[in-house]
């Protein structure tokens, strides 16, 4: 790729990415009221997503053989400890991502 190719390639994707996120605030300005499909989405969706996030970390956990399962639950565990105590989601994710690696690169080889 040349270089303005390259430089083209990164305006149009982001070009894409700023449309996307203001496309909303377009589309449904402050002092309008959003049609109901769209309220109720916006209260479903993120639901269903961490419901997919979890489906998806789980789905390749092994756990009959060594190590049991043993460092995605003691993960989720201090994850779901963290949440309820402090309320605060880059601590959560953060600690609980450091925990899960620890665990899977020094713990469980």
């Amino acid at each position: 790729m040349s270089n303005t190719q390259l430089i083209l390639t990164i305006l149009i994707i982001m070009a894409g990415t700023v449309l996307t996120r203001f496309l909303a605030f377009i589309i449904f300005p402050p002092h309008k009221t959003p049609p109901k499909f769209i309220q109720y989405l916006s209260h479903t969706l993120p639901a269903a997503v961490i419901g997919l996030l979890v489906v998806y970390s789980f789905k390749d956990t092994i756990i009959f053989p060594y190590p049991y399962g043993l460092p995605e639950i003691i993960a989720s565990v201090v994850l779901i400890f963290l949440h309820v105590w402090r309320r605060n989601t880059m601590l959560t994710i953060a600690v609980s991502t450091i925990l899960y690696m620890f665990l899977v690169q020094i713990v469980f080889i």
